[in-house]
C-alpha cells in the first residue's frame, strides 16, 4: 500500500456530549509557560494528564527555560525587521520543547497512583466516547491512548465544522475535558477538578512528525511495561487508515 500524504477517516459518532463551548476567536496565544498555536485546519499531538499527576516543582527548571523562550517569541512576534531571529526562537522552542515532553512523559509513567484511575474501563470508555465525538464534524482523528494519570491524544481539527465555523483547539480541549471529567467524577463519586489545567500539546509540522506522534502514542503502553505488544493495551485506538500504514510498515505486527 502507497502512504497518502493526507488521511481521511470516517468515523462514527458515539457518545453524547454537553452544548458546545463558546468561540474562542485567536488563533495564537500564550499561556502559562507554553506558548499554544491555534489554527484550524491544524494537526495536533495533545497530552492530557490528571490534576496533580506530577509535582508542581518537577520540571520547573524545564518550565522556567520555556517561559523564557516564551517571553522571547512575545516580544519578536510583532517585529517584522526581526522575524529570522523569531523563527530562530521559534525552532528553539520546539527543540527544547522535544526535551521537555521527554521529561513530562516520563513522569507521568512513573506516577503509578492518581486521584483516579482513567485507565478503569468504565473511565476509559467515557473518554473513548469523549474523543470520538466530534469525529467528522469537527475534528479528524489519528490515534489515542488512554494510560491510568494522562492521555495522549493525535488529531486534527477541520478549518470548518458543519455549521461553517472555525475550529479552534481550545474548544474541543473544553468540550473533551469537561464532558468527561463531569461523567467519571459521577462514577467514582467525586467532586473537583480531574485534569491538570494545562495540557501539553505540540503542533504536527509535517507528515513524518505526525507519524512520529501517533508511534509514540500507540507505544506508550509498551515503553511503560504495561503490555508486550501495543495492539494488547484495551485503552488504545488508531484510525482504520494509520492502521494500514502501521501494518506496511511494521508487517510483522500484523
Amino acid at each position: 500500500m502507497k502512504e497518502k500524504e493526507k488521511y481521511k477517516l470516517s468515523g462514527q459518532v458515539v457518545g453524547k456530549m454537553p452544548t458546545d463551548p463558546p468561540t474562542v476567536p485567536p488563533r495564537e496565544h500564550f499561556r502559562r509557560a507554553l506558548p499554544h498555536y491555534q489554527q484550524p485546519g491544524q494537526a495536533y499531538f495533545l497530552t492530557i494528564m490528571l490534576s496533580g499527576a506530577i509535582p508542581k516543582k518537577a520540571l520547573a527548571d524545564y518550565s522556567q527555560k520555556l517561559e523564557l523562550i516564551t517571553d522571547n517569541l512575545k516580544f519578536l512576534k510583532d517585529k517584522p525587521k526581526r522575524l529570522a531571529e523569531y523563527q530562530q526562537m521559534r525552532q528553539e522552542y520546539y527543540l527544547f520543547s522535544k526535551k521537555y515532553r521527554k521529561a513530562y512523559d516520563d513522569l507521568l509513567d512513573n506516577q503509578k497512583i492518581g486521584i483516579v484511575n482513567l485507565a478503569k474501563k468504565a473511565n476509559t470508555e467515557i473518554i473513548k466516547n469523549a474523543l470520538l465525538y466530534w469525529e467528522g464534524k469537527r475534528i479528524e482523528n489519528y490515534a489515542f491512548c488512554i494510560m491510568s494519570n494522562h492521555i495522549h491524544w493525535v488529531f486534527r481539527t477541520f478549518e470548518k465544522d458543519f455549521e461553517e465555523k472555525p475550529v479552534y483547539l481550545q474548544e474541543i480541549k473544553h468540550s473533551v475535558k469537561s464532558f468527561s471529567a463531569n461523567e467519571i467524577n459521577k462514577l467514582e463519586n467525586r467532586t473537583g477538578k480531574l485534569y491538570h489545567d494545562e495540557d501539553f500539546d505540540t503542533t504536527i509540522r509535517n507528515d513524518k512528525h505526525l507519524y512520529s506522534a501517533i508511534k509514540y502514542t500507540i507505544l506508550n503502553p509498551v515503553k511503560a511495561g504495561l503490555v508486550e505488544h501495543w495492539h494488547d493495551y484495551p485503552g488504545t485506538w488508531i484510525s482504520n487508515e494509520w492502521m494500514e500504514v502501521w501494518e506496511c510498515r511494521h508487517p510483522a505486527d500484523k
